[in-house]
């Protein structure tokens, strides 16, 4: 059966393969059978060093030279306002235009291993489609902001609550569409046209790992596996997805309201630096939320299997047990949370 046109199957095989296929019964009854969730070939506690370098030049591009540069030209010279903002806007962004372009190479290059899963040369993976998107808002504002002869001061501060505010909303549009049933209307990254549509921290997930942390197709190919293999791992990804996607928005919301009812000075340095405020108590939580999430998942797995629902499909029904946030009994906000039949199997056992 040609994989695309069965979207609940996997979409290419590991790295050195250079056909793809659909998985056999028997990879799906090893799978199954299998004592811990299928193993993804990525660590990120060995490439600490690399991931604490690139946080802290993007930090030193998109804080801390944004600052330095205002306020020290602002009060230290007597450039123009408007050649103040020139220079700033010009500085902007080093890292990321180094990124982006970055990533366009990998996935365009004719012997790419980190294009998603059977996709066309042409095809770009879902988060360079968005960070293209991204950008050309962050130039119009820009523009607006400093073409004038007195810069648009609050409306620069604006460019991090624009991506916060951009991302949140398509990545959180994304999981409510897979809980209101809808499929993908195109392709999203390694999920085929017509698929269910994936949550959105997967393809998140999928394109960061594989492009700009060097996974790669193999990577993306143990993701899908673990991802459609696994409905407690399904779960935990929606949870985190309306988690991160939500506050970026809420917080965008409350960063915004700051900007423009503060002081000139103020608003620009919150502007710039709350947003990796906001990032760093999120990360702080999640580190050790996720950790909890995926012992759960192999305990529950051990017991249970895959908990059940059809075998390597996403199914957003497919019963599971607890998550980590599920244990905490808060109210069901979550959207992907379903009521269980009442003939589910007795196995089921809620860990």
């Amino acid at each position: 059966m040609d994989p695309e046109a069965n979207p609940a199957t996997a979409e290419a095989p590991p790295e050195d393969a250079p056909t793809t296929e659909a998985p056999t019964t028997e990879t799906t009854i090893a799978t199954a059978g299998a004592a811990e969730p299928p193993p993804l070939p990525y660590s990120l506690r060995d490439r600490k060093k690399s991931i604490a370098f690139f946080w802290s030049l993007f930090i030193l591009d998109c804080v801390a030279q944004p600052l330095a540069l205002y306020f020290g030209l602002w009060y230290g010279t007597n450039l123009s306002h408007n050649l103040v903002f020139t220079i700033v806007t010009i500085t902007l962004g080093g890292i990321s235009v180094f990124e982006y372009f970055y990533r366009l190479y990998n996935l365009f290059r004719s012997d790419s291993r980190t294009r998603p899963l059977n996709a066309r040369k042409s095809w770009l993976d879902f988060f360079q489609i968005n960070f293209t998107i991204v950008w050309l808002i962050l130039a119009v504002e820009l523009i607006v902001g400093t073409v004038q002869e007195e810069p648009f001061v609050r409306l620069v501060a604006m460019v991090l609550p624009t991506v916060m505010f951009y991302f949140g909303g398509v990545y959180l549009s994304l999981d409510i569409l897979r809980a209101c049933g809808f499929r993908a209307p195109f392709r999203i990254s390694s999920t085929p046209k017509g698929a269910v549509m994936p949550t959105a921290l997967y393809v998140l997930i999928e394109d960061v790992v594989a492009v700009d942390g060097g996974g790669g197709q193999m990577y993306r190919y143990a993701l899908r596996t673990r991802y459609l293999s696994s409905p407690y791992f399904r779960r935990m990804l929606v949870q985190m997805n309306f988690f991160w996607a939500g506050g970026s928005i809420v917080w965008g919301a409350a960063i915004t309201a700051m900007v423009f009812t503060t002081p000139q000075d103020a608003a620009f340095a919150i502007g710039w630096a709350a947003p990796f405020v906001w990032a760093g108590i999120w990360a702080l939580i999640t580190i050790p939320w996720v950790q909890s999430d995926l012992r759960r998942e192999k305990e529950a797995w051990r017991t249970n299997g895959p908990q059940g629902g059809e075998p390597y499909c996403d199914d957003i029904n497919a019963p599971s047990a607890r998550t980590r946030l599920e244990s905490l009994h808060l109210p069901r906000f979550f959207p992907q949370r379903q009521i269980r039949e009442k003939n589910s199997a007795p196995s089921m056992a809620e860990v």
